[in-house]
C-alpha cells in the first residue's frame, strides 16, 4: 500500500504589528519606532513638534488582568509620579532626560531623547579591550575610576534633593556624549578609552520616589552595587571609587554611607538563609 507523505507544515511569518496599540495621537503615517519593552511599559523613539527633534515616548497600555477602574489609577499615578520626579530633578540641576509633555489618562509621557549609550555595555566593551590587549587588571584604570567618580556625583545629586532611584543599574545609566571629553584630565589614556567618555545621564525613573530617608538612599546604592558586581565583575573592586565621590556629593552623604553597611549585613544574612 502507498503511503502518502504528510504535507509540510508551513509556519506563520513573525507578526510585524505592534505588541499594544499606540493612542490615537501617535498612529500615523511616522509611527513610533518600539525600542524595548519592559514588564509595565513600552519605549519607542519617535519626534516632538519638529521632525528633526527626537524624543523618547514611554507608554503604559492597560492591563487586561486588572480592574479597568484600578488599572486607570495606577497608571496616572505612576506616569504623574514619574512626571514630577523627573521635573524637580531636572530643576536642580541632576541630569536627567527633560520632560516634553504628558498624558496620564492616556498613560505616556515624552521625553527628551538621550544620546549614547548606557554604562553597562561602555564598560563591558572597554573591559573586552583591555583583554583582547592583555591589560591585567588594576593597571592604568584611571579612566575607569574616572567614569565611576562621575556615577557617584551624579546620583549624590539625585539623592540631594530628595529623590531615590528604586531601580540603579549600569542599564539605567546613559553616557551622553560631549564636546572636549578627548582630553578631559581623566590620567593618561589608550586606544579604547574614549568609551568610557561622555556626561552620566540617569534614565528610566518608573520605580522613582520623592524620599530624604537615609535608608533608602542606601538601598539605591545597594541595588547598584548588587548590579554592578553581577554584571561587571572584573571592575568590581573599583565600586570604592564610586562611593567615595558620592561621599562628598552633598550633606550628609557620609551618614548614608554608614546606613549602606548595615544594608549589607541584612542582605549577606538573607543570602545566608536563603
Amino acid at each position: 500500500m502507498e503511503v502518502q507523505a504528510a504535507p509540510p507544515v508551513h509556519q506563520a511569518p513573525p507578526s510585524t504589528q505592534p505588541p499594544h496599540l499606540l493612542p490615537p495621537i501617535f498612529q500615523s503615517d511616522t509611527t513610533p519606532q518600539l525600542i524595548t519593552q519592559g514588564a509595565e511599559a513600552l519605549l519607542y523613539r519617535t519626534t516632538y513638534l519638529l521632525p528633526t527633534l527626537p524624543c523618547a515616548l514611554k507608554y503604559r497600555p492597560s492591563k487586561p488582568y486588572r480592574h479597568p477602574i484600578l488599572d486607570a489609577r495606577l497608571t496616572k499615578h505612576r506616569i504623574l509620579s514619574e512626571a514630577r520626579v523627573l521635573v524637580k530633578c531636572r530643576r536642580e540641576g541632576v541630569p536627567v532626560p527633560a520632560v516634553y509633555a504628558v498624558d496620564e489618562r492616556e498613560g505616556w509621557v515624552m521625553l527628551e531623547w538621550v544620546e549614547g549609550e548606557v554604562v553597562r555595555v561602555r564598560v563591558n566593551e572597554w573591559l573586552r579591550r583591555r583583554k583582547e590587549l592583555g591589560v591585567e587588571e588594576g593597571v592604568e584604570e584611571e579612566v575607569l575610576k574616572g567614569l565611576m567618580g562621575r556615577i557617584g556625583r551624579a546620583i549624590g545629586r539625585m539623592h540631594g534633593v530628595g529623590i531615590v532611584h528604586g531601580d540603579l543599574t549600569t542599564s539605567n545609566l546613559m553616557l551622553r556624549p560631549r564636546s572636549g571629553d578627548a582630553v578631559n584630565g581623566e590620567g593618561s589614556r589608550n586606544a579604547g578609552d574614549e568609551v568610557l567618555d561622555g556626561e552620566i545621564v540617569l534614565i528610566d525613573f518608573g520605580l522613582a520616589s520623592q524620599s530624604s530617608a537615609d535608608e533608602d538612599r542606601a538601598v539605591d546604592l545597594y541595588v547598584l552595587e548588587r548590579a554592578f558586581g553581577s554584571t561587571h565583575p572584573r571592575a568590581e573592586g573599583l565600586f570604592s571609587e564610586l562611593l567615595g565621590a558620592y561621599g562628598t556629593s552633598f550633606q550628609g552623604a557620609n551618614v548614608v554611607l554608614k546606613k549602606l553597611e548595615e544594608v549589607r549585613m541584612r542582605g549577606r544574612k538573607r543570602s545566608m538563609l536563603g
